[in-house]
C-alpha cells in the first residue's frame, strides 16, 4: 500500500513570460497565491506550464526558484517527461538535484511504445532517482493510452507513486482502481471529472482551473474527499462553465488569458501556440465577471 503523495488539489501552474523569457517574480507571486489559498502541491513545467517549449536550463531554474518560494509548504512536482528515455532519465536526475520533491512523467509521445517499452521507459526513470515518480497519461496529446496492464506492472515499482489520468474514460479509472488498489493512487487529470474520479476512490485532481480559482477548487476536492458529495458536486457544477472555456482552445492559451483578466499578467504562450481568439476572450471575461472574479 502506497500513501498518496498528496490529496486534494495540485495546481498545474502556468509559466509566466515577459519579453519571451520566464517572469520569475510573477512565478513567485503565483506560487504565493496558491499557498494562501491552501494549495499544497504544484506542478511546474508540465503541460499547462509549457514544458514542451522550455529548455532544460529554464526548467531547472524554474524548479530552483519554485523550491526557494515554496520551501516545505507545498510539494514541488516537476514535469520531466520525454519521448527519449535517456533524455528523460537525465532530466529527472537534474530535477531531483535542483530540489524537486517528485516528478510528473508523461508517457513517451510520437514513438508509440509497446507495453514492454512503456514499462521499460518508466522503470529506467524511476530507477534513476530516489524521489517519487507520478505517471502521466494524456492520450489526446501523446497518441498512446497507457493500458491498465502496464499500470499493474508499474505499481510494483517502489517509487512509482501513482498516476495522473488525463482521459475522459471513467470506466478506465474504475478499472485502474479495481486492478491496482492502494498500490497506485489515482489523480484526475481532467478538471471536469474531478469529483467523479474522487467518488470512485481517486485522491484528488491535478488542476488547470485552480490557477484561476484555487480556493474554490480546493474546497471542492476537500468536500469530495470527506464524503460530502452534495457540496463537492455543487462546486464542480459551478466551475464547469469556466472549465469549458479554459479548454475552448488548447491549454494553456485560455488560462493565460484568464489570469491576465483577473490581474496576473502571465504573458502569452510560446509558439507554436498563439493568442486566445476575441470571441473566446469575450466569453471568458463575461464568465469571470459572473463569478465575481473580475470587475
Amino acid at each position: 500500500m502506497k500513501k498518496p503523495l498528496f490529496t486534494g488539489v495540485c495546481t498545474a501552474l502556468c509559466t509566466p513570460f515577459l519579453d519571451g523569457k520566464i517572469n520569475y517574480p510573477m512565478v513567485e507571486q503565483l506560487l504565493r497565491r496558491q499557498l494562501e489559498a491552501g494549495i499544497r502541491a504544484v506542478v511546474l513545467a508540465g503541460t499547462t506550464g509549457e514544458g514542451a517549449t522550455l529548455s532544460n536550463e529554464e526548467k531547472l531554474t524554474l524548479i530552483r526558484v519554485g523550491k526557494s518560494c515554496l520551501r516545505d509548504r507545498a510539494l514541488l512536482i516537476a514535469g520531466t517527461g520525454s519521448n527519449d528515455t535517456a533524455h528523460a532519465v537525465a532530466l529527472a536526475q537534474s530535477a531531483e538535484a535542483a530540489g524537486a520533491d517528485a516528478l510528473l512523467v508523461v508517457s513517451p509521445y510520437y514513438n508509440k511504445a509497446t507495453e514492454e517499452g512503456l514499462c521499460a521507459h518508466y522503470r529506467a526513470i524511476a530507477g534513476s532517482v530516489s524521489i517519487p515518480v507520478i505517471l502521466y497519461n494524456v492520450p489526446s496529446r501523446t497518441g498512446v493510452d497507457i493500458p491498465v496492464s502496464v499500470y499493474r506492472k508499474l505499481s510494483r515499482v517502489p517509487n512509482i507513486a501513482g498516476v495522473k489520468e488525463a482521459s475522459p474514460d471513467l470506466q478506465k479509472v474504475g478499472r485502474i482502481l479495481a486492478t491496482c488498489g492502494p498500490d497506485l493512487p489515482v489523480w484526475a487529470g481532467e478538471d471536469s471529472l474531478a469529483v467523479p474520479v474522487m467518488s470512485l476512490g481517486g485522491q484528488g485532481v491535478v488542476s488547470v482551473v485552480s490557477n484561476v480559482c484555487p480556493a474554490e477548487t480546493s474546497a471542492m476536492a476537500q468536500a469530495a474527499l470527506a464524503g460530502d458529495f452534495d457540496t463537492a458536486a455543487a462546486i464542480q457544477l459551478r466551475l464547469l462553465g469556466l472549465i469549458d472555456l479554459l479548454f475552448a482552445q488548447v491549454n494553456p492559451v485560455p488560462v493565460k488569458a484568464a489570469m491576465a483578466l483577473i490581474g496576473y499578467d502571465c504573458g502569452g504562450c510560446r509558439l507554436p501556440l498563439t493568442q486566445l481568439d476575441p470571441e473566446n476572450r469575450e466569453k471568458l471575461a463575461a464568465m469571470l465577471r459572473d463569478m465575481n472574479a473580475v470587475s
